[in-house]
């Protein structure tokens, strides 16, 4: 469904064991907003919802809700952490148009 890099693996990693709550996973959604009209959104979550679909990505786990799922199928998640820029961005081959900083698009 979905490909982190190696760099966005440590980086949620890394965001996880600094979590003082337990973690089930990292949620990636999507919401109205952005440049494009819908972004991205990243949240620890301390469990998955029912209707969830799991991800296991090279030992961390993603939750999508169902309404997003369709909208992050095949995306590749990167994390940049440059002088230029820092934070995550999204490669997505079902954004008709996609904002330069990889973190909006539209459908």
């Amino acid at each position: 469904m979905l490909t982190l890099t190696p760099s966005a693996l440590k980086a949620v990693s890394r965001f996880i064991k600094g979590s003082a709550d337990p973690v089930a996973g990292l949620r990636i959604s999507v919401t109205g907003g952005g440049c494009s009209g819908l972004q991205y959104a990243l949240a620890l979550e301390a469990a998955a919802r029912s209707d969830d679909t799991t991800v296991e990505c090279g030992g961390v786990t993603i939750l999508v809700d169902p309404t997003s799922a369709p909208l992050l199928a095949g995306i590749t998640m990167d994390f940049k952490d440059s002088m230029e820029s820092n934070g995550f961005t999204f490669v997505n081959p079902n954004a008709s148009q996609s904002c330069g900083c990889g973190k909006s698009f539209s459908a």
